[in-house]
């Protein structure tokens, strides 16, 4: 009996959308070789995350084994696969291997942290293959939102695995590689061990449409427009972007490009030759003279990021240019689930300018970049795996998903982030609970999602922040009455006398009658401040403040 496996590990992306993290592994168990597939992010919000900037997965679990690390794949460019790259490179100091429009953002990332272009391998398609350690490693072309992106054919001793990555069945992406079930089949025909699967979708009982189909639909929609028209989609998109810009032109707009990471992408595609042309652009200070009329927009902030293009012209001007009533703003995306609150802020603050917001609820504007649920079942077909492994979605999804495969007679396994799965028998078996979370970009730091730094700050936000200071004189004698700053809290309460007030009294009267051993003893003054202080809010306004305590003794 062997004693090699052949394991999956989600660290991310498995249990949730976006941020997505797999390892895999073969060898003697807890000594296997390991190579990881994505190292992406996620983005945080103001009611669990405030003030942070990037989410990562939690990776301890995997720099503790570094030494068993052979490579980092990269399947595609979006963020929620490429965008902490750059910030555990350093941990972990294994090669980075992707294709060529991808490699040359993984690089642009990388550089942000100093390293140079060679930590990046540029890899072809299949059937060229990455050999590292137990592992052969090819890129199978698919089609998604964004060009070059690609499944993984990982070939071992104990099996072969085929991870798909994001796809879609398209046959006409119009950017990147059309969809080939040619190959798949080709592919499949030596067998397939385990399908770890796209779920994203799932619920979806339609088949996929192209990318192909939107043309005219916007076209007709630009033709319509009386004034400016401003149209938002993923940066990354790079198809739809072309779309839009292409049906702008043809409708007789001149057109803009606003926002970095939209400029990004289309300097990336035209460096990489995966854009062959793009319609003529204005810059945006010519933008600035071209008449309303005769002018389109192409910005960034689909999903209401509030630094975005989009928020910002919403809230008022961006780069010199403003909206105006009878312009229009259209949302040529889907919003990922978690972004409505910010999606739906911006569309009211455009409505109250008077512009018209047209969204796709129709489905005229907007096709998905992931398969649906009969093409998740076509793809199941064609690699006719032994196993599937549902991966990229919530537990909803990926709990349907290991019903579609099962209906089907195929074994299947529900895994979320932690959950390592032994592939190397006839079925998926769970064999270790792996300790995950996340971290949090702060600023320019990372911290743990444990470390009660964002939980303080949520705390504060919720109940507001009270500063007592108290001085004592050289023999431990109160030195006038303590007061208080308040942050975040009413200037009144129940009482209608100035909460300030009211709690500088109560303090005050506990040091004025407090013995002599408590005023010798900073933890049980600070201690008492606190607790008077919390109760004299919870009176006064129905909250327990956080409380700061500054005790400060004359020498």
């Amino acid at each position: 009996m062997s004693t090699e496996r052949l394991i999956y590990l989600p660290l991310g992306g498995a249990g949730e959308i976006g941020m997505n993290c797999y390892v895999y592994g073969y060898g003697p168990k807890d000594k296997e070789r390991l190579i990881l597939v994505d190292l992406g992010v996620t983005f945080p919000d103001m009611d669990t995350s405030p003030g942070v900037d990037l989410i990562f997965p939690d990776l301890t679990w995997l720099t503790d084994r570094k030494d068993q690390l052979e490579a980092i794949f990269i399947t595609h460019a979006h963020e929620d696969h490429v965008g902490a790259v750059g910030h555990f490179f350093g941990q972990l100091g294994v090669p980075v291997y992707a294709r060529a429009f991808t490699a040359n953002i993984a690089r642009r990332k990388l550089s942000e942290h100093g390293f140079g272009d060679e930590t990046v391998t540029t890899v072809s398609a299949y059937p060229e293959r990455v050999e590292t350690g137990p592992f052969k490693v090819s890129f199978v072309p698919v089609s998604h939102s964004i060009p070059e992106s690609s499944s993984l054919l990982i070939e071992t001793a104990g099996g072969r695995v085929f991870h798909t990555g994001d796809f879609k069945i398209d046959h006409d992406p119009i950017v990147g590689e059309a969809f080939d079930e040619a190959l798949w089949q080709d592919i499949a025909k030596d067998g397939i061990k385990a399908l770890v699967c796209d779920s994203t979708n799932v619920f979806s009982k339609s088949a996929g449409r192209s990318e192909s189909e939107l043309g005219g639909n916007l076209e007709a929609l630009i033709k319509g427009a009386e004034r400016m028209v401003v149209a938002t989609t993923f940066a990354s998109n790079v198809a739809r972007v072309k779309t839009l810009a292409e049906a702008g032109e043809r409708a007789g707009r001149s057109i803009c490009l606003m926002g970095r990471a939209m400029r990004r992408m289309v300097e990336a595609s035209i460096e990489t030759g995966v854009l062959g042309s793009f319609p003529p652009v204005v810059s945006i200070d010519d933008a600035r003279d071209v008449p309303r009329e005769n002018l389109m927009l192409l910005v960034t902030g689909s999903q209401g990021e509030r630094r975005a293009a989009s928020a910002q012209l919403a809230r008022g001007k961006f780069n010199g240019i403003e909206m105006k009533e009878g312009d229009m703003f259209l949302f040529s995306s889907k919003t990922i689930p978690g972004n409505e609150r910010g999606v739906i802020s911006i569309m009211n603050q455009f409505s109250e300018m008077g512009v018209d917001v047209v969204d796709d609820n129709d489905g005229l504007y907007h096709v998905s970049g992931h398969a649906n649920r009969p093409d998740i079942a076509k793809a199941h077909e064609l690699m006719d795996p032994q196993m599937v492994i549902p991966m990229h979605g919530e537990h909803r999804h990926l709990r349907e998903h290991a019903k579609l495969a099962e209906e089907a007679g195929r074994a299947s396994a529900v895994a979320v982030n932690g959950m390592m799965v032994e592939l190397s028998g006839n079925k998926p078996k769970v064999v270790e609970y792996i300790e995950t979370g996340r971290r949090y970009l702060d600023g320019s730091t990372q911290i743990g999602a444990l470390d009660g730094i964002v939980r303080d700050r949520i705390r504060m936000a919720l109940n507001g922040h009270v500063i007592v200071t108290v001085i004592l004189d050289e023999d431990g004698e109160p030195l006038g009455e303590p007061w208080c700053e308040l942050m975040g809290l009413p200037e009144t309460g129940r009482s209608k006398a100035p909460l300030v007030e009211v709690l500088e009294e109560d303090l005050g009267q506990f040091l004025g009658r407090a013995k002599e051993a408590t005023l010798k003893d900073d933890g049980k003054i600070e201690q008492e401040l606190r607790k008077i202080a919390r109760r004299t809010t919870l009176d006064e306004i129905g909250k327990k403040a956080e409380v700061s305590v500054i005790i400060s003794r004359l020498a």
